[in-house]
Protein backbone atom coordinates (compact mmCIF):
# COMPACT_ATOMS: atom_id res chain seq x y z
CA UNK A 1 0.00 0.00 0.00
CA UNK A 2 1.70 3.58 -1.18
CA UNK A 3 1.41 7.12 -0.33
CA UNK A 4 2.14 8.76 -3.34
CA UNK A 5 1.42 12.56 -1.42
CA UNK A 6 0.05 13.57 1.47
CA UNK A 7 -3.41 14.00 2.18
CA UNK A 8 -4.50 11.35 -0.36
CA UNK A 9 -5.54 7.58 0.19
CA UNK A 10 -2.78 4.51 -0.15
CA UNK A 11 -3.59 2.72 -3.31
CA UNK A 12 -2.31 -0.55 -4.09
CA UNK A 13 0.57 -0.97 -6.17
CA UNK A 14 3.06 -3.96 -7.48
CA UNK A 15 6.30 -3.19 -6.63
CA UNK A 16 9.87 -4.89 -7.17
CA UNK A 17 10.78 -6.72 -4.95
CA UNK A 18 13.78 -4.85 -2.54
CA UNK A 19 16.97 -6.60 -2.14
CA UNK A 20 18.72 -6.67 0.74
CA UNK A 21 22.39 -4.64 0.97
CA UNK A 22 25.45 -5.56 2.84
CA UNK A 23 23.77 -4.64 6.59
CA UNK A 24 20.54 -5.55 5.27
CA UNK A 25 17.91 -8.53 6.18
CA UNK A 26 14.87 -8.87 3.84
CA UNK A 27 11.86 -9.69 5.66
CA UNK A 28 8.46 -11.21 4.43
CA UNK A 29 6.30 -8.85 6.68
CA UNK A 30 3.34 -11.34 8.43
CA UNK A 31 2.11 -8.47 10.32
CA UNK A 32 2.44 -4.49 10.91
CA UNK A 33 0.85 -2.26 13.21
CA UNK A 34 -0.94 0.82 12.20
CA UNK A 35 0.54 3.92 14.29
CA UNK A 36 -0.74 7.40 14.92
CA UNK A 37 2.61 8.47 13.42
CA UNK A 38 1.48 6.86 9.89
CA UNK A 39 -1.63 9.16 10.15
CA UNK A 40 0.51 12.21 10.85
CA UNK A 41 2.74 10.88 8.09
CA UNK A 42 -0.39 10.36 5.70
CA UNK A 43 -2.04 13.47 6.82
CA UNK A 44 0.79 15.60 5.93
CA UNK A 45 1.29 16.76 9.77
CA UNK A 46 5.11 15.19 9.43
CA UNK A 47 7.60 17.14 6.49
CA UNK A 48 9.38 15.21 3.52
CA UNK A 49 8.18 11.91 3.82
CA UNK A 50 10.31 10.00 1.02
CA UNK A 51 7.74 9.65 -2.09
CA UNK A 52 6.15 7.44 -2.76
CA UNK A 53 6.24 5.85 0.45
CA UNK A 54 5.12 2.51 1.89
CA UNK A 55 4.54 3.45 5.54
CA UNK A 56 4.47 1.40 8.51
CA UNK A 57 7.32 0.36 11.46
CA UNK A 58 5.43 -1.62 13.74
CA UNK A 59 6.95 -4.65 11.47
CA UNK A 60 6.77 -8.17 12.28
CA UNK A 61 7.94 -10.96 9.56
CA UNK A 62 9.86 -13.64 9.03
CA UNK A 63 13.72 -13.45 7.20
CA UNK A 64 13.88 -14.32 3.66
CA UNK A 65 17.19 -13.33 2.87
CA UNK A 66 20.34 -12.05 4.34
CA UNK A 67 22.70 -9.47 3.39
CA UNK A 68 26.57 -10.26 3.09
CA UNK A 69 27.64 -8.71 6.44
CA UNK A 70 24.76 -10.16 8.46
CA UNK A 71 25.61 -12.70 11.35
CA UNK A 72 23.05 -12.09 14.18
CA UNK A 73 19.73 -13.73 12.09
CA UNK A 74 19.20 -17.02 9.97
CA UNK A 75 16.86 -17.24 7.41
CA UNK A 76 13.78 -18.23 8.82
CA UNK A 77 13.73 -16.17 12.24
CA UNK A 78 11.28 -13.96 13.46
CA UNK A 79 12.40 -10.41 14.11
CA UNK A 80 10.69 -6.88 14.28
CA UNK A 81 11.35 -4.13 12.66
CA UNK A 82 11.22 -0.18 14.75
CA UNK A 83 10.80 3.19 13.54
CA UNK A 84 14.44 3.80 14.07
CA UNK A 85 15.94 2.20 11.19
CA UNK A 86 19.36 3.92 11.10
CA UNK A 87 22.02 6.27 12.71
CA UNK A 88 25.16 6.94 11.39
CA UNK A 89 27.13 6.20 14.35
CA UNK A 90 29.93 8.64 14.70
CA UNK A 91 27.66 12.49 15.66
CA UNK A 92 27.75 13.11 19.39
CA UNK A 93 24.49 11.80 19.90
CA UNK A 94 25.43 8.88 19.04
CA UNK A 95 28.37 8.48 20.67
CA UNK A 96 26.84 9.24 23.54
CA UNK A 97 24.15 6.64 23.95
CA UNK A 98 21.33 9.24 22.41
CA UNK A 99 20.89 7.80 18.91
CA UNK A 100 17.16 8.77 19.17
CA UNK A 101 18.52 12.31 18.20
CA UNK A 102 21.27 11.77 14.91
CA UNK A 103 20.53 14.37 12.94
CA UNK A 104 21.40 12.07 10.18
CA UNK A 105 19.09 9.17 11.25
CA UNK A 106 16.69 7.49 8.86
CA UNK A 107 13.33 6.08 9.91
CA UNK A 108 11.02 3.03 8.87
CA UNK A 109 7.95 4.05 7.16
CA UNK A 110 8.81 7.66 6.78
CA UNK A 111 12.38 8.14 5.03
CA UNK A 112 12.19 4.27 4.88
CA UNK A 113 10.06 2.11 3.19
CA UNK A 114 7.65 0.76 5.77
CA UNK A 115 5.92 -2.68 6.23
CA UNK A 116 2.26 -2.41 4.73
CA UNK A 117 3.45 -4.48 2.38
CA UNK A 118 4.44 -8.46 1.25
CA UNK A 119 8.16 -7.65 1.85
CA UNK A 120 10.52 -5.47 2.97
CA UNK A 121 14.02 -4.92 3.61
CA UNK A 122 15.79 -3.33 7.07
CA UNK A 123 19.11 -2.60 8.51
CA UNK A 124 19.63 -6.18 10.89
CA UNK A 125 21.73 -3.88 13.27
CA UNK A 126 18.29 -2.22 14.34
CA UNK A 127 16.13 -5.14 13.95
CA UNK A 128 15.22 -7.13 17.29
CA UNK A 129 14.22 -10.74 18.23
CA UNK A 130 10.60 -10.83 19.41
CA UNK A 131 9.20 -12.74 22.92
CA UNK A 132 7.78 -16.02 21.18
CA UNK A 133 4.90 -15.71 24.13
CA UNK A 134 3.05 -13.13 21.50
CA UNK A 135 1.76 -14.01 18.31
CA UNK A 136 2.56 -11.92 15.40
CA UNK A 137 -0.35 -9.49 15.70
CA UNK A 138 0.23 -9.12 19.27
CA UNK A 139 4.14 -8.64 18.79
CA UNK A 140 3.70 -6.31 16.20
CA UNK A 141 2.19 -2.87 18.28
CA UNK A 142 4.70 -3.82 20.94
CA UNK A 143 7.40 -2.03 18.47
CA UNK A 144 6.64 1.90 18.44
CA UNK A 145 3.55 1.68 20.79
CA UNK A 146 5.00 -0.17 23.39
CA UNK A 147 9.13 0.83 22.83
CA UNK A 148 8.20 4.70 23.21
CA UNK A 149 5.59 3.91 25.60
CA UNK A 150 8.43 2.42 27.23
CA UNK A 151 10.58 5.21 26.63
CA UNK A 152 8.12 7.72 28.06
CA UNK A 153 7.38 5.86 31.32
CA UNK A 154 11.07 5.98 31.94
CA UNK A 155 11.38 9.45 31.30
CA UNK A 156 8.27 10.08 33.24
CA UNK A 157 10.15 8.87 36.45
CA UNK A 158 9.65 6.79 39.15
CA UNK A 159 6.23 8.11 40.84
CA UNK A 160 3.59 6.11 42.20
CA UNK A 161 0.47 7.95 40.68
CA UNK A 162 1.00 7.93 36.69
CA UNK A 163 -1.95 9.92 34.44
CA UNK A 164 -2.32 9.28 30.98
CA UNK A 165 -3.95 11.08 28.04
CA UNK A 166 -4.98 9.53 25.53
CA UNK A 167 -5.65 5.44 26.10
CA UNK A 168 -5.21 3.85 22.62
CA UNK A 169 -2.17 1.39 21.66
CA UNK A 170 0.68 3.12 23.46
CA UNK A 171 -1.45 3.78 26.89
CA UNK A 172 -2.77 0.10 26.81
CA UNK A 173 0.48 -1.59 27.21
CA UNK A 174 1.96 0.79 29.47
CA UNK A 175 -0.23 0.94 31.66
CA UNK A 176 0.20 -2.68 32.32
CA UNK A 177 4.18 -2.15 32.40
CA UNK A 178 3.03 0.43 35.07
CA UNK A 179 0.65 -1.68 36.74
CA UNK A 180 3.74 -4.20 37.61
CA UNK A 181 6.13 -1.64 38.78
CA UNK A 182 3.23 -1.04 41.75
CA UNK A 183 1.89 2.22 40.27
CA UNK A 184 -1.60 3.84 40.28
CA UNK A 185 -3.02 4.79 37.00
CA UNK A 186 -5.31 7.70 35.96
CA UNK A 187 -6.86 7.41 32.52
CA UNK A 188 -7.58 10.06 30.53
CA UNK A 189 -9.89 10.51 27.40
CA UNK A 190 -11.70 12.53 24.84
CA UNK A 191 -14.83 13.59 26.74
CA UNK A 192 -17.93 11.65 26.56
CA UNK A 193 -15.64 8.57 25.47
CA UNK A 194 -16.88 5.88 28.33
CA UNK A 195 -16.44 2.94 26.07
CA UNK A 196 -12.46 3.59 26.53
CA UNK A 197 -12.71 4.74 30.07
CA UNK A 198 -14.57 1.28 30.58
CA UNK A 199 -11.56 -0.54 28.48
CA UNK A 200 -9.10 1.42 31.05
CA UNK A 201 -10.69 0.46 33.86
CA UNK A 202 -10.79 -3.24 32.78
CA UNK A 203 -6.81 -2.81 32.23
CA UNK A 204 -7.23 -2.07 35.97
CA UNK A 205 -7.33 1.99 36.08
CA UNK A 206 -7.61 2.99 39.38
CA UNK A 207 -9.62 6.21 37.52
CA UNK A 208 -10.71 6.80 34.19
CA UNK A 209 -12.47 9.94 33.06
CA UNK A 210 -12.65 13.21 30.64
CA UNK A 211 -9.53 14.94 29.35
CA UNK A 212 -10.87 18.12 30.45
CA UNK A 213 -11.18 17.41 33.67
CA UNK A 214 -8.90 17.72 36.77
CA UNK A 215 -7.20 14.60 38.61
CA UNK A 216 -9.17 13.01 41.05
CA UNK A 217 -5.85 12.73 43.15
CA UNK A 218 -2.68 14.85 42.52
CA UNK A 219 -0.18 13.09 40.35
CA UNK A 220 3.37 12.59 40.42
CA UNK A 221 3.91 12.08 36.77
CA UNK A 222 1.72 12.18 33.22
CA UNK A 223 2.56 11.09 29.81
CA UNK A 224 0.93 12.46 26.28
CA UNK A 225 -0.24 10.43 24.04
CA UNK A 226 -3.28 12.11 22.63
CA UNK A 227 -1.54 14.92 20.35
CA UNK A 228 -3.65 17.61 21.87
CA UNK A 229 -1.71 20.66 22.62
CA UNK A 230 -4.27 21.93 25.30
CA UNK A 231 -3.99 19.29 27.12
CA UNK A 232 -0.09 20.23 28.51
CA UNK A 233 -1.25 22.99 31.20
CA UNK A 234 -4.45 20.43 31.89
CA UNK A 235 -1.75 17.98 33.05
CA UNK A 236 0.55 20.34 34.80
CA UNK A 237 -2.25 21.57 36.62
CA UNK A 238 -2.69 17.84 37.90
CA UNK A 239 0.75 16.96 38.86
CA UNK A 240 3.03 17.88 41.91
CA UNK A 241 5.39 20.08 42.32
CA UNK A 242 8.37 18.16 41.06
CA UNK A 243 5.94 16.84 38.94
CA UNK A 244 6.81 15.59 35.13
CA UNK A 245 4.27 15.93 31.69
CA UNK A 246 6.03 13.79 29.24
CA UNK A 247 4.84 14.76 25.85
CA UNK A 248 5.39 11.04 24.03
CA UNK A 249 4.19 11.90 20.56
CA UNK A 250 6.05 13.34 16.78
CA UNK A 251 3.37 15.61 16.21
CA UNK A 252 1.15 18.32 18.74
CA UNK A 253 -1.51 21.03 17.85
CA UNK A 254 -0.14 24.00 19.61
CA UNK A 255 0.31 24.04 22.88
CA UNK A 256 -1.77 27.48 24.38
CA UNK A 257 -0.52 30.32 27.02
CA UNK A 258 -0.92 29.30 30.52
CA UNK A 259 0.04 31.40 33.69
CA UNK A 260 3.66 30.46 34.85
CA UNK A 261 2.22 29.03 38.47
CA UNK A 262 1.03 25.94 36.52
CA UNK A 263 4.70 25.42 36.00
CA UNK A 264 6.51 26.83 38.94
CA UNK A 265 7.15 24.37 41.72
CA UNK A 266 10.16 22.73 39.67
CA UNK A 267 7.67 20.98 37.23
CA UNK A 268 9.16 19.90 34.11
CA UNK A 269 7.15 19.28 30.67
CA UNK A 270 9.58 17.38 28.14
CA UNK A 271 9.30 15.21 24.84
CA UNK A 272 10.35 11.78 23.87
CA UNK A 273 11.84 11.75 20.51
CA UNK A 274 11.84 8.17 18.71
CA UNK A 275 13.47 5.65 20.54
CA UNK A 276 17.44 3.67 20.97
CA UNK A 277 18.17 0.32 20.62
CA UNK A 278 18.83 0.00 24.51
CA UNK A 279 15.41 0.74 24.82
CA UNK A 280 14.15 -2.06 23.03
CA UNK A 281 17.00 -4.47 24.55
CA UNK A 282 15.40 -3.41 27.66
CA UNK A 283 11.48 -3.31 27.01
CA UNK A 284 11.74 -7.13 25.05
CA UNK A 285 13.24 -8.35 28.13
CA UNK A 286 10.43 -7.36 30.40
CA UNK A 287 7.63 -8.26 28.15
CA UNK A 288 9.51 -11.16 27.34
CA UNK A 289 9.31 -11.86 31.62
CA UNK A 290 5.51 -10.56 32.02
CA UNK A 291 3.22 -11.35 29.70
CA UNK A 292 1.33 -7.88 28.80
CA UNK A 293 -2.93 -8.24 27.30
CA UNK A 294 -2.14 -6.93 23.74
CA UNK A 295 -5.53 -5.82 22.47
CA UNK A 296 -5.51 -5.80 18.69
CA UNK A 297 -8.48 -4.75 16.03
CA UNK A 298 -6.91 -6.87 12.54
CA UNK A 299 -7.04 -5.77 9.07
CA UNK A 300 -5.94 -7.34 6.03
CA UNK A 301 -3.16 -4.80 3.80
CA UNK A 302 -5.85 -3.89 1.32
CA UNK A 303 -7.77 -2.45 4.20
CA UNK A 304 -5.06 -0.04 5.77
CA UNK A 305 -7.01 3.35 4.63
CA UNK A 306 -9.76 1.61 6.58
CA UNK A 307 -7.28 1.08 9.64
CA UNK A 308 -6.34 4.75 9.52
CA UNK A 309 -9.63 6.24 9.37
CA UNK A 310 -10.70 4.49 12.52
CA UNK A 311 -7.71 5.79 14.26
CA UNK A 312 -8.08 9.62 12.90
CA UNK A 313 -11.80 8.96 14.28
CA UNK A 314 -10.46 7.77 18.05
CA UNK A 315 -12.27 4.50 17.37
CA UNK A 316 -9.84 1.56 17.55
CA UNK A 317 -9.63 -0.24 20.76
CA UNK A 318 -6.41 -0.81 21.67
CA UNK A 319 -4.57 -1.34 18.34
CA UNK A 320 -4.57 -1.66 14.89
CA UNK A 321 -2.97 -4.08 12.91
CA UNK A 322 -2.36 -4.95 9.29
CA UNK A 323 -2.33 -8.63 8.37
CA UNK A 324 -0.57 -9.97 5.53
CA UNK A 325 0.14 -13.18 5.80
CA UNK A 326 -2.90 -15.67 6.77
CA UNK A 327 -1.89 -17.54 9.98
CA UNK A 328 -0.68 -13.80 11.93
Amino acid sequence: MVLERPRTPLHPAEVPDPAPGAHQVLIAVRACGVCRTDLHIVDGELPNPKLPLIPGHEIVGTIAGLGRDVERFRVGERVGVPWLGWTDGTCAYCRSGRENLCDRARFTGYTLDGGYAELVVADARYAFSLPERYSDVEAAPLLCAGLIGYRSLTAAGAGRRLGIYGFGAAAHIIAQVAQHQQREIYAFTRPGDRETQQFARELGARWAGDSDQRSPEPLDAAILFAPLGALVPRALESVVKGGTVVCAGIHMSDIPAFSYDVLWGERVVRSVANLTRQDGAEFFAFAGRVPLSIVAERFPLAAANDALARLRGGAVRGAAVLTVSRDS
